[in-house]
C-alpha cells in the first residue's frame, strides 16, 4: 500500500519537497538535532551501507507514491530491459499516468495526480483511463476531461508550473489542457534527486 500519512513527515525525513507548497518550506531547513523531544540529547549517526540503500528505496517510493510490491514489480521489469537497471526503473516510473499528469502540471502533487486519474478525469488518446499505474507509451496524448479543464485547482496547479519545469520529454498545451509523451526520458532529464544505483544494490543483496 502506498503512503497515506502526513506529507510533512515525508518531507522532513527525506529532505525533499514532495508538495511544492509554501507551508512545507520550513520543513526543508536542516536542523542541528534529530527530531523529537530529546533530539538535542541525541546525535545523528552515520548511515551504514544498508541504511543508505534502504533510505534511497524508501525515498523513491515516496516520490512516486507507490507500494513496496509495485516497486519490486518495476524492478523485475527494469532488469529485463537492456541498459542500466536503475535508469530503466526510473523510465518506467516516469511512464506512469499519475507521474505524467503531475509533471505536466495538471496537479500540484503526485498524490493529487493519483486522485485525478482514479476519479476518471484523465483521457489517454481520447479514452478514459482511471488506473494511476497505467504506462503511457511514447507518442500518446494525455488530456483532462472537459469538466475538469477549467477546474480552479487545475488552473492553480498549471499557473504554478512554469514552462521551464516541464521536462523536455513532455509537451504541454496549456490552452487545450493536454500533453504528449514525446519519447522515453534520459536519466539526466528526470527531475528527481535519487541514487538509483543504491536501489538496485538493495534488491540485489
Amino acid at each position: 500500500m502506498s503512503y497515506r500519512g502526513p506529507k510533512g513527515r515525508l518531507i522532513r525525513r527525506f529532505g525533499e519537497d514532495f508538495t511544492h507548497s509554501p507551508k512545507y518550506t520550513r520543513l526543508l531547513q536542516r536542523r542541528p538535532n534529530p527530531p523529537g523531544q530529546h533530539g538535542a540529547q541525541r546525535r545523528r549517526l552515520r548511515m551504514s551501507e544498508y541504511a543508505r540503500r534502504l533510505f534511497e528505496k524508501q525515498k523513491l517510493k515516496a516520490i512516486y507514491n507507490i507500494s513496496e510490491r509495485q516497486l519490486q514489480r518495476y524492478m523485475r521489469e527494469a532488469a529485463r530491459h537492456p541498459g542500466p537497471t536503475g535508469a530503466n526503473l526510473l523510465q518506467l516510473l516516469e511512464q506512469r499516468l499519475d507521474a505524467i499528469v503531475y509533471r505536466l502540471g495538471f496537479a500540484p502533487t503526485i498524490w493529487s495526480a493519483r486522485q485525478l486519474v482514479s476519479h476518471g478525469h484523465v483521457r489517454v488518446n481520447g479514452r478514459r483511463v482511471d488506473i494511476p499505474s497505467f504506462l503511457v507509451k511514447p507518442g500518446a496524448t494525455i488530456e483532462l476531461a472537459d469538466k475538469m479543464k477549467h477546474n480552479p485547482q487545475v488552473e492553480a496547479a498549471l499557473n504554478a508550473r512554469p514552462d521551464d519545469l516541464i521536462p523536455p520529454y513532455l509537451a504541454l498545451n496549456r490552452e487545450q489542457r493536454s500533453g504528449r509523451l514525446l519519447r522515453l526520458p534520459e536519466r539526466a532529464e528526470i527531475p528527481i534527486n535519487i541514487d538509483e544505483a543504491l536501489i538496485v544494490e538493495f534488491y540485489a543483496r
